[in-house]
Order: C-alpha cells, then sequence, then structure tokens
C-alpha cells in the first residue's frame, strides 16, 4: 500500500503565497504529471509532499502517518527525491553516486552486498550509463548527470518517487526513455511517481493524471488524456492550442 494525501497546504515566502491551499491525493500505481508555468508553485509543493519542506498550513499523509513524524531513514528508504538542476561537486565515480542512492539500507559497516552491486547495474543499464560507470560525475554533461541522478533515485527501489523536472536537459531520446521508465515503474510495479514535468506532449502519452498549477492554486487534477485540453492550456499557460490524436499517438498542437 502506498498513498499519498495533502490536504490545505499553504506556503508563502516574502510576503507572496506560493501554495494556496492545495489538497491532492495519490496511490500506487500512478504516474502524476505536475504541470504549470515556471513560478506556479510545483517545486514546493513536490518539496512539501516529499517531507522536505514543512507548510504554514496543512499535512502531508503518507499511508495514514504524517510524514513530518516519519524517521529521516525509515521515509528516506520509502521515498527517493530527486530536486531541480541537482548537482554532484565531489569527483565520485558515476557507480559510486549512483549507489548513494543505498545509503538508507545499507549496514553501518562493510561494503555492497551482491544484491546491492545487482541494483547498481541494473540502475546504470537503465539510464544508459554503464560505459560511464567510472567517469568522475563532475566530468558528466548536464544531461548525463540528470541521468545519474534518476539511477541515484532508482537504485533504492523506493515505493515512492518524487522527481523535479527529470526529462529537463535530456536529449529526445533519453527524455523519451525516462518517461518511458517512469510509466512503467507506475503501471508495472505499482510505484507511485509524481514528477513535475515540462513536455507536455511526455506527460500526455506516459502519465496517468495530471496536477496543473498556477500561482500556487491546483486549478486540474484528472485523468491526462481528458484533463489536458484546449481549455486547460489556455488557463494554465495562456496559449492557444488544442490536444489531437488518442492515445500513444497524441500530442499538442499550439495555433
Amino acid at each position: 500500500m502506498t498513498r499519498l494525501a495533502a490536504s490545505g497546504l499553504k506556503v508563502s515566502r516574502g510576503g507572496r503565497w506560493i501554495l494556496q491551499s492545495v489538497s491532492v491525493e495519490a496511490q500506487r500505481g500512478e504516474f502524476i504529471a505536475v504541470l504549470g508555468p515556471n513560478g506556479a508553485g510545483k517545486s514546493t509543493l513536490l518539496s512539501v509532499l516529499a517531507g522536505l519542506l514543512k507548510p504554514e498550513e496543512g499535512r502531508v499523509l503518507l499511508d495514514g502517518q504524517p510524514v513530518a513524524g516519519i524517521a529521516p531513514r525509515l521515509l528516506a528508504r520509502r521515498r527517493a527525491f530527486l530536486p531541480q538542476n541537482p548537482r554532484c561537486d565531489w569527483p565520485l565515480p558515476v557507480e559510486r553516486l549512483v549507489a548513494l542512492g543505498l545509503t538508507p539500507s545499507l549496514p553501518a559497516f562493510g561494503g555492497f552486498t551482491a544484491e546491492d552491486g545487482a541494483r547498481i547495474e541494473l540502475a546504470l543499464a537503465a539510464c544508459d550509463l554503464l560505459e560511464h560507470r567510472q567517469q568522475s560525475a563532475t566530468t558528466l554533461s548536464g544531461g548525463e548527470l540528470s541521468r545519474a541522478m534518476l539511477a541515484r533515485a532508482l537504485v533504492g527501489d523506493p515505493d515512492l518517487l518524487i522527481i523535479d523536472e527529470p526529462l529537463t536537459g535530456l536529449d529526445p531520446r533519453h527524455a523519451l526513455d525516462a518517461a518511458r521508465r517512469l510509466g512503467r515503474l507506475a503501471r508495472e510495479q505499482g510505484k507511485l511517481v509524481i514528477a513535475a514535468v515540462h513536455d507536455l506532449n511526455l506527460a500526455l502519452r506516459h502519465a496517468t493524471r495530471i496536477w496543473a498549477l498556477r500561482d500556487g492554486r491546483l486549478l486540474a487534477d484528472g485523468p491526462a488524456a481528458t484533463t489536458l485540453n484546449a481549455a486547460l492550456l489556455r488557463e494554465v499557460y495562456d496559449v492557444t492550442g488544442c490536444v489531437a490524436g488518442e492515445g500513444a499517438q497524441a500530442y499538442v498542437d499550439y495555433a
């Protein structure tokens, strides 16, 4: 069971409301794309849902337990969080960077087990990083580092993944691979995936639901296939467009 429920979330900064009474619910098997223009409150919402930022009002429950009350090590085992524009300032080999995602479950002493090694191998392969495994993380391109950080989030096999713009900076092939993988994690493995996404076409084709934010308010919450439409594009982004096609062939067409 993985169920996340947030109610009445309010966050302000500098006298301005970043989140205004946002309430959402999500459960295992869903890939939720969080949409909205820059400054809509997406990153703040994800940080609150991950238990990294305390709201001024409202609460977040994970399987009925307040996220704020879950022991950090236990929460880290169940939930992986990948922030926007992640950085690595240490010249770690890529495989060691990815292995940091196993920290909450590693023993206090000793090296990796065979199982840990297998998990690292799978994460590297999933994010097309096997040939970079011994390369210093500080020498990776922006897109390669994004993939390495995504591998670090995936390696611990968490029940809940909260990811802020995982597709930004990736070339088309790797962005598509990442979107497909997040969709499969929800659909085939029963994970709960919540990700801020700017590519509306990838969100439309691979997410099961969308949450659309603007000015800290939740404007829409529903199935991606029916919720992302011309009216929402206009309300959220101030653009004129429509959704053409269906299923895997659906796409956003801007006027």
